[in-house]
Order: structure tokens, then C-alpha cells, then sequence
């Protein structure tokens, strides 16, 4: 089976010149862990991680001890820190080495990546623009579904 026949045709994506809050806003709405990122025309930038988000947000713990050491001390630091980054571009954050997969490639060989690399979703590429994600849940349905007509 190849990705193609499994893949999410419309990908969760933002622009690369996005900002930490739209960033934020739409791996919220769309309760996504990794959201795609793109250039104007499409091509295939990198994947910003919630995880790497929200590290981008928290407080160092000299920043929570300066004031007070709670966790409601180290939420409210979270909270400031958020809305004063809230306009800065996600460039810095990108993981732009990413591993992404073809329409061509066997699920087989696209699943064990994920299991082996700890992934979730990956973008699917071809000629550099982004086509669409693959996820767990993807391949899953896939092994569920062929399971039932067999």
C-alpha cells in the first residue's frame, strides 16, 4: 500500500512568516501536535511541534524562583512570556530538516520511520511542495479497514 491512498489530502499548514501566536491559534483549533509549514507557492518548508512551541514559552526556573517558585508563579510566567513572544515569527522554531515522506512511498516502510524516529505525522512531498500529512491514525485506519475486507 502506498502513502497516497492513505494520506490527508489537506494538511493543517501555515505560512513561514507566521507568528508565535497564529502558530499557537492553529495548532489549538485544529488539535494538532505538529503543523506544517510552507512558503507562498507551497514548497515545503519544515514542521514547527507544539513542543517546541510551548519550550519557547516557559519559564527558566531562575525566572520562576525570582518570583516566588510556585506553580502558580511559574504559570503566570508562562502566560507573560506567551503573550510577549505572541508577535515574534516562528522562523527560529522550525524544524527544518524534516523527515517527510513521498505519495509513493510503501506504508510498511513510512510506519516503521515513525515508530522508530517517535513521529506522529509526517508531511507528504513531491517536488518539494507539500501534497499532504500521513499520520499513526492514518496507517491504523489502513490496517483496521483491510482487516474487515479480508
Amino acid at each position: 500500500m502506498l502513502v497516497r491512498e492513505l494520506m490527508t489530502v489537506y494538511p493543517v499548514y501555515i505560512y513561514e512568516d507566521a507568528t508565535i501566536h497564529h502558530a499557537a491559534e492553529v495548532i489549538s483549533l485544529a488539535e494538532v501536535s505538529d503543523i506544517m509549514v510552507v512558503d507562498k507557492q507551497f514548497n515545503f518548508i519544515g514542521v514547527l511541534s507544539e513542543g517546541d512551541l510551548l519550550r519557547r514559552m516557559l519559564p527558566d526556573m531562575d525566572e520562576i524562583l525570582a518570583v516566588g517558585g510556585t506553580l502558580s508563579h511559574a504559570f503566570q510566567l508562562f502566560v507573560q512570556k506567551g503573550n510577549q513572544l505572541a508577535a515574534d515569527p516562528i522562523g527560529h522554531l522550525l524544524i527544518r530538516d524534516a523527515i517527510s515522506v513521498k505519495t509513493t512511498d510503501e506504508v510498511a516502510e513510512v510506519a516503521t520511520i515513525m515508530v522508530q524516529k517517535q513521529i506522529r505525522r509526517l508531511p507528504v512531498v513531491d517536488n518539494n511542495k507539500l501534497v499532504g500529512s500521513i499520520s499513526r491514525a492514518d496507517i491504523c485506519r489502513a490496517v483496521i479497514y483491510n482487516r474487515n475486507r479480508g
